[in-house]
């Protein structure tokens, strides 16, 4: 299928800009890839302190006989129930490791905080800066540089990001993603919603709201919902970097295990064929994920997200992936795709399903094979399995011990998934804004198309919990904007702000119309209440949200992709920038551990930049 226009198009122009940057980036893949191999390059003190922990056999292998060595890198802890299975995966990597002549260690581990905890807290002010701690924590993992290939254990929402980041920055080393599924099926995420409205208005009390949270976070296991989680493994499916199809099977099942000893076989079998060693698994082709991530592997990973209306979150992460690749793209190049890239499935909250009904109507094979065959996704592309992205459109079986792939077929529930030929709808799932108050995102899957218009006398507040106490006081039973600042990156790390969505919800639910408009974040279970998120330039650093009064008249325009105060111009030009009120800027330093991220709110890039604090 000869590839849409606009793909094309996007992707000469991200090759174009990044032409520079880019090409000092491959360089310094190339001479590290050239290099002799750690055990032979180190030396002798440096090698026996690498070695000195393995059980003598594997020490044998890898320094007398030179064996591959597979580096670990795991984001393992109990609190993210995502992330609990992952404890026992070292144990099953080292044992595959072994039986094809090779040896595995755990390189180092990073943090992982759950958002789903700490939203609404102080402690979700560090959660986006913990992105570029989790790149950090993995270039100190693998800085030991005695590794022939990499596993990256990790599921959630900054962590997938932070572990790309970081092993990017060791793109001369073969890398693969090793999820561990979503959770079983809980309460739904439709009647999860209705109860944290409910609760929003007082209607039910703590004990109703906990036992209905309790029924939807039940198990270990990725939440259910399409939020950035999830979205993190759709877009590894759709940039090769997963074993195929290994998305979304959940963490209980028979298949789950042998997943992740394929992982170990696959990252094998893509090592530096100089490296090649008789008697181990020789490589079929040499794919370091610095080669594999390139201008085509972002365009596709942008045209996943945007045709399963996928989390907003990654218009800030996957432009900070692709600077790590030395790559540059911006909310343009989202945007144009989006005007192509046709709406295909329909996964909570931009419909009712979750997503293990998602994978059961066809998953990730199902889309990526609809968007091959359309020409919408870049199929001459390098990925971890030498069958290319033909591959990520078939999904695993297992027969015994045995993984083979097989094609979806048809999709299993069209209220959940469709065709190109029929999709949901003709666009993807995101729009830019651009007017008087900058340049912002909206998720428009979600939200009704009567709501993509909202014009109304706006609210502002300095924080999210001011709009709480303004709503529990019945301040917001009208038509209105809410305006949140002081949310973006270089003011308090960017927090997301969904626990503003029961109220809101509350107030459309009442026939008003609403809408939020804010320089932070919304989570990526977010969508039915219109919102301007990311405006960018924030508040902080000099951004004309900071000039907004209450009672303006903001028109957000998600059709004609507008975002405009309905202020005179001479007045708008007329009226004083307001700095960061000096009180707010000593409360987000203070306490939670948020003083050691000062450094980071500084220097910290804006949200269409990536909000990179490393860059």
């Amino acid at each position: 299928m000869k590839l849409n226009l606009t793909i094309v198009a996007v992707t000469a122009r991200i090759k174009a800009r990044s032409a520079v940057m880019r090409g000092a980036y491959l360089q310094r893949l190339d001479l590290a890839a050239a290099r002799k191999p750690g055990t032979e390059r180190l030396g002798c003190a440096n090698v026996a302190h690498a070695f000195a922990g393995l059980p003598a056999n594997d020490k044998f292998k890898v320094v007398a006989e030179r064996s591959l060595n597979i580096g670990i890198v795991s984001a393992y802890n109990d609190v993210l129930s995502a992330h609990t299975p992952l404890q026992r995966y070292p144990d099953l990597i080292k044992t595959e490791a072994r039986r094809l002549g090779a040896t595995a260690q755990v390189a180092g581990s990073v943090p992982a905080m759950c958002d789903g905890v700490t939203q609404g807290t102080a402690g979700m002010e560090l959660s986006l800066f913990s992105r570029d701690v989790i790149a950090m924590a993995t270039a100190v993992s693998l800085s030991h540089d005695v590794f022939d290939a990499a596993l990256m254990l990790g599921v959630c929402d900054k962590i997938v990001p932070g572990l790309l980041i970081g092993a990017l920055h060791f793109g001369h080393l073969p890398t693969v993603f090793v999820p561990a599924g979503p959770m079983t099926s809980g309460l739904s995420n439709n009647d999860k919603a209705k109860v944290r409205e409910q609760a929003a208005q007082g209607l039910v009390g703590r004990a109703e709201l906990l036992a209905a949270e309790s029924a939807a976070y039940h198990g270990p296991g990725t939440c259910t919902f399409y939020g950035t989680a999830n979205s993190n493994q759709m877009l590894l499916e759709a940039m090769g970097l997963h074993v195929p199809g290994t998305a979304f099977v959940n963490p209980g099942a028979a298949m789950r295990d042998e997943l992740t000893r394929e992982a170990v076989r696959t990252a094998l079998a893509i090592t530096n064929p100089a490296r090649s060693v008789a008697g181990h698994v020789q490589s079929s082709q040499f794919a370091p994920i610095g080669r594999v991530v390139d201008e085509r592997s972002i365009v596709n990973a942008m045209v996943a997200l945007l045709a399963t209306g996928g989390s907003t979150n990654h218009l800030i992460h996957w432009v900070a992936v692709a600077r790590a690749a030395g790559m540059v793209i911006d909310w343009d190049d989202f945007s144009d795709l989006s005007k192509v890239v046709p709406l295909l499935a329909r996964v909570y909250p931009n419909g009712s399903a979750d997503v293990n009904q998602f994978q059961a109507a066809g998953g990730p094979g199902f889309v990526i094979r609809e968007l091959l065959d359309a020409g919408l996704m870049h199929e001459d592309v390098l990925t971890v399995r030498s069958g290319g992205l033909r591959d990520y459109t078939c999904v695993p079986v297992q027969d015994g011990s045995t993984l083979r792939w097989q094609d979806p077929g048809a999709s299993g529930d069209e209220s959940v998934l469709r065709t190109v030929a029929r999709p949901f709808s003709a666009s993807g799932g995101l729009k830019l804004l651009q007017g008087k108050l900058g340049r912002s995102v909206i998720k428009v899957s979600a939200v009704p198309v009567d709501r993509h218009v909202i014009e109304a006398p706006c609210r502002v507040f300095d924080s999210q919990e001011a709009l709480h106490v303004a709503f529990q006081a019945g301040e917001l039973d009208r038509d209105v904007v809410c305006v949140v600042r002081w949310q973006g990156p270089q003011a308090n790390g960017m927090p997301e702000l969904h626990k503003l969505t029961p109220p809101l919800a509350v107030l459309q639910g009442k026939g008003f119309k609403v809408a939020l408009v804010t320089d932070g974040r919304m989570s990526g279970a977010s969508g039915k209440v219109p919102a301007a998120i990311h405006v960018s330039p924030e508040a902080a650093a000099g951004g004309p949200l900071a000039k907004v009064h209450d009672g303006d008249v903001i028109r957000l325009d998600a059709d004609a992709g507008t975002l405009d105060v309905l202020v005179d111009d001479a007045e708008w030009a007329a009226r004083d920038l307001p700095a960061m009120p000096e009180a707010l800027v000593a409360a987000n330093g203070l306490g939670m551990g948020r003083e050691l991220f000062a450094g980071m709110r500084r220097s910290a890039l804006a949200a269409e930049q990536g909000a990179c604090s490393w860059f």
